[in-house]
Order: C-alpha cells, then sequence, then structure tokens
C-alpha cells in the first residue's frame, strides 16, 4: 500500500514540474516574452529536470519489477490519469482563457475506464 501511494504521490509532484514546463511560458507569458525562444526552451529544461528527479524514483517504486504493486501498463495509465488531472487543475487555476467543457470531462471519463479496464485481473 505504501509504495503505491508512493507512486501516486510521486508522479503528482512530476506532473505538476511537467506542466509547468510544458506550458508555463504560456501561462508566464507577459513574464517571459522578453526572452527568446532558446532561453524559454533551456529554462523548460531545468524545469523538467525536477520532473524526472520525481519521475524516475516514482516509476521504480511502483514498478513490479523492482517490488512495487503496478505492472509497466499499470504505471502507465497511472500516470496519464495523473498527468490529465494535474493539467485540468492548472488549467482551471491559470488559463483562465480555455474553459472546461462537457467533451473534456467525457475523454477524462474515458481514462477512468482505462483504469478500470488496465487494473482488470
Amino acid at each position: 500500500m505504501w509504495k503505491g501511494l508512493m507512486t501516486v504521490g510521486l508522479l503528482i509532484v512530476s506532473n505538476t514540474f511537467m506542466t509547468l514546463a510544458w506550458y508555463g511560458h504560456i501561462v508566464f507569458k507577459s513574464k517571459l516574452e522578453r526572452f527568446g525562444l532558446l532561453a524559454i526552451v533551456l529554462l523548460s529544461w531545468c524545469i523538467a529536470l525536477f520532473e524526472y528527479s520525481f519521475m524516475i524514483p516514482a516509476n521504480r517504486i511502483g514498478s513490479s519489477q523492482f517490488g512495487g504493486p503496478f505492472s509497466l501498463w499499470e504505471l502507465k495509465v497511472i500516470q496519464e490519469v495523473v498527468s490529465l488531472t494535474v493539467f485540468t487543475l492548472f488549467t482551471l487555476a491559470f488559463m483562465r482563457s480555455d474553459a472546461l467543457r462537457w467533451n473534456h470531462l467525457a475523454g477524462f471519463f474515458c481514462l477512468v475506464l482505462a483504469v478500470y479496464f488496465i487494473f482488470r485481473k
């Protein structure tokens, strides 16, 4: 149980950094617009280093190949659900121009179904 919770917790932290690295330059456009594309890419890589610093341990702790509770398929689907959840919260908090619509919720529901089917024995 502990390894499963630790895996999900680390994935949440990792995906927070990932979302910031991938979309932060859009959210903070006014603060970063004086920098060129190369500088933004380098900044994103620096942020992504933190993403990997949490992602790799999450996958190792959670992987059944290292004594964790999840198969690779399960880890991947958990990762996608966590990623979409973090992205949704990030978008609702920072991107006021993009509304959450029914089709987004329907897609999220499909991912929840994917979790169900992947974890089904």
